[in-house]
């Protein structure tokens, strides 16, 4: 963990944004050093915000009054001070209070609104240089494709996303059906994935694909590890290049989550599952086009969408 020393000095680094007269970065920037290259939890990225947003008056608030603004415990805010490799509160304090000083002698309070406004924006920015990286991914796509076919392949096809990951196992688990004859979704942790899974492979299955979003959950790793169990092999879609999760893949992409706002956002896991789609689109065309006719006869039999 680094020192406090280490952890201000971030506070100094140069980053993209608006500078001062002096050549050096703008206070927020330098709130956004300190604050960047950590994990934070919904809890702590609304402290984080707090403090971006009210800098020149959060960096002089004592312990009790800083939690009482955001809205959080005391024990809240000292957790998120040593997430920061910070040794707790003071010198939290001691980092922020130079960068407030700074801020109120050098900005006018119309590019502190700005920041304020701006900090969408810079979400915005982050996905894109996610999704940046998944492109420079899909430079060699034999992977995705060999993916796809065996996904394919794969009868029935099990997706497994649990926690927050629910969401992007049910857009892929949706979108699969109409292209393939049998996918399962598991969306529930402990024995209700364990048996699901075992019944996926006595049912013929082969392979699992899993989505595992930060925060990462250990029911997540228990499911893929008993996928293994019974012979399923596992795909894995994850923000991870390194860790038990990706150890006990057969196969795992990397796509990057925003993490600038207090919920994380997937524009590159979203892109990458509609990828991995078109694969198994392409792995069996004629049953592909004979699927997707059948579905668009039955929702113009039963008029499931609207008419512009």
């Amino acid at each position: 963990m680094p020192s406090d020393q280490q952890a201000r000095a971030q506070a100094s680094a140069i980053t993209p944004g608006k500078r001062y007269a002096d050549d050096g970065p703008a206070p927020v920037d330098q709130v956004r050093a300190l604050f960047g290259g950590h994990r934070l939890s919904p809890a702590q990225r609304r402290i984080a915000q707090y403090i971006t947003d009210h800098l020149t008056e959060a960096a002089f608030l004592s312990i009790t009054d800083l939690a009482e603004r955001v809205g959080v415990s005391q024990p809240s805010v000292t957790r998120f001070a040593t997430s920061l490799g910070l040794s707790g509160f003071p010198a939290l304090r001691e980092a922020l209070q130079p960068i407030a000083l700074s801020a109120v002698a050098g900005t006018p309070d119309t590019t502190r609104e700005q920041d304020r406004r701006n900090e969408l924006q810079a979400a915005v920015d982050a996905e894109i240089d996610n999704l940046e990286s998944l492109r420079r991914v899909f430079a060699d796509t034999d992977q995705l494709l060999d993916l796809g076919r065996e996904l394919a392949r794969s009868v029935p096809l099990t997706i497994l996303g649990l926690r927050i990951s629910v969401s992007l196992a049910e857009y892929f688990a949706y979108a699969a059906r109409r292209i393939h004859p049998d996918v399962r979704l598991v969306s529930r942790g402990g024995s209700v994935a364990n048996d699901a899974l075992l019944q996926s492979r006595e049912a013929g299955g082969t392979w699992v694909l899993a989505f595992a979003m930060p925060r990462h959950a250990k029911e997540t790793l228990a499911a893929v590890r008993a996928a293994r169990g019974t012979g399923l092999r596992v795909a894995l879609i994850t923000d991870l290049t390194l860790g038990p999760l990706v150890e006990e893949a057969d196969v795992a992409f990397t796509a990057g989550t925003g993490s600038r706002l207090v919920f994380d956002s997937y524009a590159a896991p979203g892109v990458l599952s509609a990828a991995i789609l078109q694969a198994m689109a392409d792995a069996d065309p004629e049953r592909t086009q004979l699927r997707l006719e059948k579905y668009e006869q039955a929702a113009e039999q039963h008029d499931f969408f609207l008419e512009y």
